[in-house]
C-alpha cells in the first residue's frame, strides 16, 4: 500500500481521513504530537509520535516511510485563543508548517493537502465565499493558515511541490458508523458542547454575542459533515496523483446556520431543552461566514452528501452515546 504521511492523524478531522485512507487502499501514517489528539484515535496504521517543530524527527518519519504525499491538519484552531496568544498561533501554524514543508521536499514528496480555513477572509456577511473572495482575516488563526497557503506556492514555484488547498470553516459530525467521534479537550466546537449538555455533563452552553448583524443576532456559520471532508481530501490526493497541478478549493454546503438555530435543531433530535446563557462576543469571531463548493463540483466531482444539519447532529449524536 502507498504511505500517505497524515499530520493531526489523532485529532477530530485527521483520524476520520486516515480511517478513508486505509478504506481507500492506503497505508495512513499518523504524525501527532498528541496535545490536542488522541492515542485511542489512531486505529488505521502506524503511529510516530513527534512534533512537527522537530525537523530531524519529521527526516526520519520520510526516511522510514517514503510517502507519496503529505496531508496537513495539525494545526491550533482556537480563534479566542488566536486572539490572545498570536505568537503561539504563528509559531504552531506557520512556522511548523514551513518545517513540515520543507521535510517534505529534503525527502521528494512532492504531493501535499492542506487543510486551511476560510477563517482566511476574515468577516463575509452576506456572501457565499468562493475561491476569489477577497482575504482578510481577522484573526492569528485566519492569517497563519493565509501565510502557509503562500509558503506552498513558494515552493511549488522554486521545488515544483505540488499542492491541494482546502478552505472549509465548521466541521461537524461523526463517523456515520460510529467508530470514530469529535473530541477536544477543553470542547469549543458548538455541536459537541450541545450533546454535553443534553447527556448531563454540562449544565448550559453560551451563546457568545446576541447583536451581530444577522437575523437572529447570533453568529451565522457553515456546517461541513466530517465525512465529506475527509472524501473531498481523498479526491484532492488523487488529483495529485494523477499528476495534475496545484489548485485551491473551498468546501461547504453554502447555507449557514444560526448559533440559535443550530440549538434548536438539537433539542429536537436529543429531546432535551438544552439550557441556554447569553454571553459577550468573542474577539475575532466574523459575523457570517458561508462558503460555496461549485469549484470543487466542477473539478473534483465533490459534493456533500451528508452536510445536513439534522445529520451531522444525529451522526455526532449516535458517536457520542
Amino acid at each position: 500500500m502507498k504511505n500517505v504521511l497524515v499530520t493531526g492523524g489523532a485529532g477530530y478531522i485527521g483520524s476520520h481521513a486516515c480511517k478513508a485512507l486505509k478504506l481507500a487502499g492506503y497505508n495512513p501514517v499518523t504524525f501527532d504530537n498528541l496535545i490536542t489528539g488522541w492515542a485511542d484515535a489512531v486505529r488505521f496504521g502506524p503511529f510516530e509520535q513527534g512534533d512537527i517543530l522537530d525537523a530531524a524527527r519529521l527526516d526520519d518519519v520520510f526516511a522510514r516511510w517514503q510517502p507519496v504525499a503529505v496531508m496537513h491538519f495539525a494545526a491550533l484552531s482556537q480563534v479566542g485563543e488566536a486572539m490572545q496568544e498570536p505568537g503561539r498561533y504563528w509559531r504552531s501554524n506557520l512556522v511548523a508548517s514551513l518545517t513540515l514543508i520543507e521535510a517534505a521536499v529534503r525527502a521528494g514528496c512532492l504531493n501535499f493537502v492542506f487543510s486551511s480555513t476560510c477563517a482566511v477572509y476574515g468577516d463575509r456577511d452576506g456572501v457565499v465565499i468562493d475561491e476569489n473572495t477577497a482575504q482578510a482575516p481577522i484573526n492569528a488563526y485566519g492569517a497563519s493558515k493565509r501565510a502557509i497557503e503562500d509558503v506552498l506556492r513558494n515552493f511549488g514555484h522554486a521545488y515544483g511541490l505540488r499542492s491541494i488547498i482546502f478552505r472549509y470553516f465548521n466541521v461537524a459530525g461523526a463517523d456515520p458508523t460510529g467508530e470514530l467521534s469529535e473530541r477536544h479537550l477543553p470542547e469549543t466546537h458548538l455541536i459537541p458542547i450541545l450533546l454535553e449538555v443534553a447527556k448531563g455533563q454540562r449544565d448550559h452552553v453560551k451563546i457568545f454575542g446576541s447583536d451581530y448583524a444577522t437575523p437572529d443576532g447570533t453568529c451565522i456559520r457553515d456546517y461541513i459533515h466530517v465525512a465529506d471532508l475527509v472524501d473531498a481530501h481523498l479526491l484532492g490526493l488523487r488529483w495529485l496523483e494523477d499528476g495534475r497541478g496545484s489548485n485551491v478549493f473551498c468546501l461547504g454546503s453554502g447555507h449557514g446556520y444560526s448559533v440559535r438555530q443550530v440549538v434548536e435543531e438539537a433539542r429536537n433530535i436529543v429531546g432535551h431543552p438544552i439550557p441556554v446563557v447569553m454571553a459577550d462576543r468573542r474577539l475575532g469571531d466574523a459575523a457570517s461566514l458561508v462558503c460555496g463548493s461549485q469549484h470543487a463540483l466542477q473539478e473534483l466531482g465533490w459534493a456533500p452528501q451528508r452536510s445536513l444539519l439534522p445529520i451531522m447532529i444525529e451522526d455526532a449524536w449516535r458517536a457520542m452515546r
